[in-house]
């Protein structure tokens, strides 16, 4: 019986190297979203040969800074840290991109990452309706429901 290794990151499920393949012959900047228990984290990146190189990043505990007060993993806090990574990404010099999600998938909270990076300015290729309602991004189903703009301003007041 012949043993047959298998990638250790595919084993782990954590790279689709078809997908990941694709998008590199593109050779375009891809934004990643990350959504722990806790925290949500989107990164804009430029593909290379020896690795990829991170052009900006925004993380949810930059949104307690600012005084938010709703959980870091929700919707309108996913909205908020898309928001400030396109930001981030456009004083770098960015200006288009493409969502990679690798294994995971693509729900709510990672569509309202995606939202906000487009809100922010950013080309990205994305179907509206994928988007959650404008209620469930504001937080109006939440105790934040005057906060997301609020904090929008915010980011926009500290990066220009």
């Amino acid at each position: 019986m012949a043993y047959s290794k298998i990638l250790r990151r595919l084993r782990d499920e954590k790279t689709n190297y078809k997908k990941r393949g694709t998008m590199l012959m593109g050779k375009r900047d891809f934004i990643t979203v990350n959504i722990t228990n806790e925290n949500t984290l989107v990164q804009i990146l430029k593909p290379g040969m020896t690795g990829d190189k991170v052009i900006a990043s925004a993380h949810s505990r930059y949104l307690l800074e600012k005084g938010w007060k709703g959980s870091r993993k929700s919707i309108p806090a996913a909205y908020l840290t898309g928001y400030l990574a396109g930001k981030k990404a456009l004083s770098q010099g960015a200006k288009d991109a493409i969502l990679y999600t690798g294994t995971r998938r693509y729900t709510q909270r990672v569509a309202a990452a995606l939202k906000g990076v487009v809100d922010s300015g950013l080309q990205v290729p994305s179907d509206s309706e994928t988007f959650p309602p404008d209620e469930r991004i504001n937080g109006e189903h939440l105790t934040v429901k005057n906060e997301v703009s609020k904090m929008k301003s915010t980011i926009d007041g500290d990066i220009k």
